[in-house]
Order: C-alpha cells, then sequence, then structure tokens
C-alpha cells in the first residue's frame, strides 16, 4: 500500500476532526509573538528553550512536516520568512487560513519530508520539525536531505519517539498492561496483529514507525549535524509509560563542516 498517501488522507481527517495537533493557533497568539511574547513545542508539552532559537528577524525558516497552523505562524510573527512544508494538504490549508486572517507572508509546499528536492541546496537558516518522522518508513533520507538545505552553521530542532514506545503489546498497553511484544525497528504494517491493523486501516488511523535511537542521533551525526542540544518530554499522562519514562526526544543540531 502507499503508505505516504494513506497517512496524507489520515491527516485530513484528523483536520476534520480537530485533533489538537491540527488547530492553528489565535489571532491573540499570533499578535503576542509580533510583540515578542511566545513558544513552540517540539514534543506534547515541554517548551523548546529559547536559546535553541536564532534572532529569527530575516531568517529563512522551514516548518518540516509541520503543517496545521500552529508553528509557521508564531515564527511568521516573530519575523522569519517561514516555508511550511507538509504532505497533508488540509494541514498546509490551515497556516493559509492563519495567514490570511492575520496578515502573515507564509510560503506553503506539499511533498514527503524524505524529499526536498524542491529546495535547493543551503535555503534555510533554520528547520522546525516537530514529532513527525514516525510517520516516515526510512528516517536517514529526512536528516539528509534536512542537512542539504540548510545553510553552513545553521540549526534544525527536532522531535521524535522514543523507540521503547513501540515495543509493547499495544492493545495491552491500553489496559495498562506493558508486555515487551515488538522489536525495535517496528511498523504498524507488519508487526500489529491482524485484526488490529485491519481495524486501524478501517478507521483510517495514521501508521506510524519506531525508528532506532542509532537512526535517529547517529542519522543526524552521519548527515553531516552536531547535536548540540538534547531533553526529553513525556505524553501528558496519555500513555502508560509515562510513570516510568519519557517517550519523546528533543534535539538541536547544527550543521558543520568538521
Amino acid at each position: 500500500m502507499n503508505i505516504l498517501e494513506y497517512n496524507r488522507i489520515s491527516w485530513n481527517n484528523k483536520v476534520d476532526a480537530g485533533n489538537e495537533w491540527t488547530l492553528p493557533v489565535s489571532s491573540e497568539q499570533v499578535a503576542k509573538a509580533r510583540a515578542g511574547e511566545w513558544e513552540l513545542v517540539l514534543t506534547p508539552t515541554k517548551p523548546v528553550p529559547k536559546d535553541w532559537f536564532p534572532p529569527l528577524a530575516g531568517l529563512e525558516v522551514l516548518c518540516l512536516a509541520s503543517g496545521g497552523g500552529q508553528q509557521g505562524p508564531i515564527l511568521a510573527a516573530a519575523g522569519a520568512n517561514v516555508t511550511v512544508f507538509d504532505y497533508s494538504d488540509k494541514q498546509l490549508a490551515q497556516d493559509r487560513m492563519v495567514a490570511e486572517r492575520d496578515g502573515l507572508t507564509i510560503k506553503t509546499v506539499q511533498g514527503d519530508m524524505a524529499d526536498l528536492s524542491c529546495f535547493a541546496d543551503e535555503s534555510f537558516d533554520f528547520i522546525f520539525h516537530p514529532v513527525s518522522n514516525c510517520f516516515a518508513a526510512d528516517i536517514k533520507p529526512v536528516w539528509k536531505e534536512a542537512a542539504r538545505v540548510l545553510k553552513e552553521r545553521g540549526a534544525i530542532v527536532a522531535g521524535f519517539t522514543n523507540p521503547l514506545l513501540y515495543i509493547f503489546d499495544l492493545e495491552k498497553e491500553e489496559q495498562g498492561i506493558l508486555e515487551v511484544a515488538h522489536k525495535i525497528p517496528y511498523a504498524d504494517v507488519t508487526d500489529l496483529p491482524k485484526e488490529r491493523l485491519e481495524k486501524q486501516l478501517q478507521e483510517q488511523i495514521s501508521l506510524e514507525f519506531g525508528h532506532s535511537l542509532e537512526d535517529q542521533i547517529k542519522g543526524q551525526l552521519d548527515a553531516g549535524l552536531v547535536v548540540t542540544g538534547f531533553y526529553e518530554d513525556h505524553f501528558g499522562g496519555q500513555c502508560a509509560l509515562d510513570p516510568y519514562i519519557n517517550v519523546f526526544i528533543a534535539t538541536k543540531a547544527v550543521k558543520i563542516r568538521l
């Protein structure tokens, strides 16, 4: 099956259903960002440290797999020249709606996060990449393409899942029982029980992949990025693992030729 297209439809449906990660920021939030009062998240709950952001005025910023009218408008209101790149057309429509509503300039481009061929080398000063590579079957091209389009000494801030999230039996986890059932790397399409996968496909729930920390961290290093910042975050009480371990990771990495 075409997982990329399937997930596009799934996220379009999330927009229609009002999923929290598809709800655009308000005009009040945009006004505050214009006045210098703003914060963003790469992961569910913890704000990104302000010192992870360069001065944004006039900066070329790519919001990578980051549609939904949330991060792009705030960064644009803070002074950046923003391009939002996402595969969900309805998520991109949210960014255009906020831009028109609040008088922002935001460029939107539809595409696969693993293929940024529409952008020239060293096109961007800064990339904002919230949790989304769990929807990509292979993340090494994502890091390589991000590094390619970054300018020298440009930075990418990224959120992603700890692979421990995917090793447990999903149905038992939903009952609060943590039973190891899967290996990493993990994929819904190959590792979910047949009945559970069929139910997920019928309900058009997004298909996810659990990537190794080697692919997440070393993948950035191999792409020519140097990790300079790191923190963890939890699921805000929505996950059975929250009392035991943070299941989200955020990194800041800089493109430096060593």
